[in-house]
Formats: C-alpha cells, sequence, structure tokens
C-alpha cells in the first residue's frame, strides 16, 4: 500500500519524468537527468521558491491530502438487522424511512435546534469562503443548520474601521450573517462566530455579539489541515502592507524597501499573510469563557484540530470544565483554504484513530459523572454514509457531522468543474 504520494501531484501542479520508475521513498525519478526541465516539486521549488509549498491555483480550489491511511470510513460497512427497530416503534407501517426523525440538539437550554445533524465547519478570509459564501449561509439556513465564519474576516476587511486597534465596523463580517438571517426559518441553526489570535486582539467577537446580535462564538485551536495558523496569498501591495500594520505577520516583508522593488518589477506576484499559533493555558481559557459569557454569549463553542493525543485530552478536558455547548475535533487530511502540501500530507492524527481517542477520553469523563459537552466530529466527511459511520464511532457522545469541501463543492456559483 502506499501511504503518501511525494514530490509530484496535481495539487501543486508537478509531475514526475518518468511516471514508471519512482522511488517510493524519495518521490524523485530513479534517474533524476541533468538538463531535465523540472517540472516535480524540486525542481520547480529551484526556480519559483516558496509558490510550491501550497496547492494551486489559490482561490478557487478546496484541497485534501491524497495520503493512503491504512484505516478510513471505507473500510467499515454498515449492517442492518431483519428484526427490531431503534427509536421508533417496531411496526412494519411505521418504521418507514421517512418518518426518521434526523433533529438535534447542542447547548444548555433553551440549546440550539438543528433539523439535520450536521454542522458547516468554519469559512474563514480565503476567496474560496468569501466567494461562496452566498449559497453556503443560504443552504446552511434552509436545512436548519448552522455554519461558522472563520477567522480573519473583519483583519481581512479592507472596509473595516478600528478604533485603538479593536474593529468597530466591518461590511464583510455584517454581510455573512446577514445571508445566513436572511433564509433562517423558525429558530432552527444559528451563525457562529470564530476568533483566533488575531481575531481576539481585535475584538471581533465583542463586536459581533453587541453590534450584530450574535449570540454563538468558537475559541479556535487549530484546524485538521495544519499545526499552524490561517494563511491566505495576497496579490496587491497595498494591502499587503495594510494588513502589516493591523498586526499580521506578512511575507515577505512589504515594508522593505528591497522587497517592494522585487514586487513592482515582477520577480514574485503573491505575499503570504499568516495567522499566530495561539499557546493553550488552563486558567486563561476558562477566563476567556467567562468573560464572552458574561458580555452576552449564549452559546460558546471550540474547536481544535489533530494534535497529538495529549492535546486532544486537553480539549475535552477544558470543554468539560467550561462546560462548552459544543467542542469539535477536526482530524487531518483536509482543508477549504490554504494549507502547506506537505503538512497537509504530513502531520496529524487520521480521523479513526482521532474520533476513537476521542470516545475513550469521554468514556472516562462519563465514568465520573464529569460534564460531557456536545461533540462534533470534522474531518473529511462528504457522503451520507460517512456521516452514519461518523456518528456510530462515536456514540453515544457526538451531536454533529462538520463538514466543509462537501457543501463548498454544492455551492460553486458556476457549477463544479466549471
Amino acid at each position: 500500500m502506499t501511504y503518501s504520494r511525494l514530490n509530484a501531484s496535481a495539487a501543486t501542479l508537478t509531475k514526475n519524468r518518468t511516471e514508471d520508475s519512482i522511488s517510493p521513498f524519495s518521490g524523485m525519478c530513479t534517474t533524476c537527468v541533468d538538463g531535465c526541465i523540472g517540472m516535480c516539486e524540486i525542481g520547480k521549488s529551484a526556480y519559483r521558491g516558496a509558490e510550491m509549498i501550497y496547492p494551486q491555483p489559490f482561490g478557487i480550489i478546496t484541497t485534501a491530502s491524497q495520503k493512503d491511511y491504512p484505516v478510513d470510513l471505507s473500510h467499515f460497512t454498515i449492517l442492518g438487522r431483519a428484526a427490531g427497530a431503534w427509536g421508533i416503534e417496531a411496526d412494519s407501517n411505521k418504521a418507514l424511512f421517512p418518518n426518521v426523525n434526523l433533529e438535534t440538539k447542542i447547548g444548555r437550554d433553551p440549546g440550539i435546534p438543528f433539523k439535520l445533524p450536521f454542522i458547516l465547519a468554519a469559512m474563514g478570509s480565503t476567496n474560496i469562503a468569501k466567494n461562496n459564501w452566498p449559497g453556503l449561509a443560504a443552504g446552511a439556513a434552509i436545512t436548519g443548520t448552522a455554519i461558522t465564519v472563520g477567522e480573519n474576516i473583519c483583519g481581512m476587511d479592507m472596509d473595516a474601521k478600528f478604533s485603538d486597534g479593536r474593529v468597530i465596523s466591518s461590511p464583510e463580517l455584517e454581510e455573512r450573517i446577514q445571508l445566513f438571517r436572511e433564509w433562517q426559518t423558525d429558530g432552527y441553526g444559528e451563525i457562529i462566530i470564530q476568533a483566533n489570535v488575531e481575531d481576539t486582539q481585535l475584538g471581533v467577537q465583542e463586536y459581533a455579539m453587541r453590534k450584530l446580535g450574535v449570540k454563538a462564538v468558537e475559541l479556535k485551536w487549530g484546524q485538521g489541515a495544519k499545526d499552524i495558523g490561517g494563511e491566505v496569498k495576497i496579490r496587491e501591495l497595498e494591502k499587503a502592507q495594510e494588513l502589516q500594520r493591523r498586526g499580521y505577520v506578512v511575507l515577505p516583508n512589504p515594508s522593505d524597501p528591497v522587497v517592494i522593488e522585487a514586487f513592482q518589477r515582477g520577480s514574485f506576484h503573491e505575499f503570504e499573510r499568516h495567522s499566530r499559533v495561539g499557546m493553550v493555558e488552563r486558567d486563561s481559557f476558562l477566563r476567556r469563557v467567562k468573560e464572552l459569557r458574561r458580555m452576552g454569549a449564549k452559546y460558546v463553542t471550540l474547536k481544535t484540530g489533530a494534535y497529538r493525543p495529549a492535546d486532544l485530552a486537553r480539549a475535552v478536558k477544558f470543554a468539560s470544565l467550561a462546560e462548552l455547548d459544543l467542542l469539535t475535533v477536526d482530524a487531518a487530511g483536509g482543508g477549504t483554504g490554504m494549507s502547506p502540501w506537505r503538512m497537509m500530507n504530513e502531520w496529524g492524527v487520521p480521523g479513526i484513530e482521532l474520533h476513537s481517542l476521542l470516545r475513550q477520553f469521554l468514556d472516562r469523563l462519563a465514568a465520573h459523572k464529569e460534564f460531557l459537552p456536545g461533540i462534533a466530529l470534522a474531518g473529511g466527511f462528504t457522503f451520507e454514509d460517512q456521516i452514519f459511520k461518523g456518528f456510530a464511532l462515536c456514540a453515544p457522545y457526538v451531536k454533529l457531522i462538520a463538514w466543509a469541501r462537501g457543501p463548498t463543492t454544492n455551492a460553486w456559483p458556476r457549477g463544479c468543474g466549471s
């Protein structure tokens, strides 16, 4: 079995010179020839540099790893039964699939009701999220589910206004919230505002609750696609400089005269905006949750990525101590925006192992009668059979399945493949 694909991928627009003679451990052609045009990742990196770190073309694609994990959801088969029924009377005239009730609820009273047991995971400041937001927000609202506004929306909004380093107006965030509210019916679902390090410094969640009527907020520890902060590419010098002034890490340095000259003469065409990595501490985490509730948050959630088992245990324990309404656990391998290609393939705990560990940790909490947050599983879920298997894998704790790439495919403005 091939576990990784090295050195050549459609995601990075690269290929090997010899298709049938490739070293399995390095990914290089077994005979690397002087004078090759260099279309593999190594060759293209020599003259395109950091551009080759990320899947291409940025802004119009979603991505997922090519790594072939030893076990995934496809290795499990769903078994039915010929007698009896769960959740409904064992009567042939009543145990019919249209009669199945898929509604659920998360959070403390009154809770957020869902018509369907899934949530659209955080869609942040990348072009792919921005361009598809109208369809995603309307789709979530119509189907009675929730959608999370991801990180860096206000910080990336060039029309946003700030006072003393805090956001006081963001047309982009206002529009995203309004698009969901316009389609929301009968109180089902909710729009959730996520925050990373920069969002917290800019006061994004405070602004969303006080000025925009938001009731649900999410703290972010990471995602399954990468072990670093959010990233996007910037193609305008002035925008790169403004983002740097707002406190973001922008590479190469858009204030450096040498870099400015190189950009203006066309030596490179894109800057990278990076977000910082949060440093998790128990006391500061619990303090932040209390602050958010004191400011009006009715529901507080946490999203964590595919870190080592100790960090998963930390997320579960902190979510219990803070009595969070939802904990989303995102497995390795996917991403809707911009993630380093090698990292997306080679870091993190894959879904079966991560979610199995999660269930064990939740069992321990349950055995000690400690508070159990609602649970959402994320990491490559696309079809209904996978959703069913996710529920079975982490029963009875899982409330929702979180997904992003599948819904985004349905929301393409011009249709898939156009």
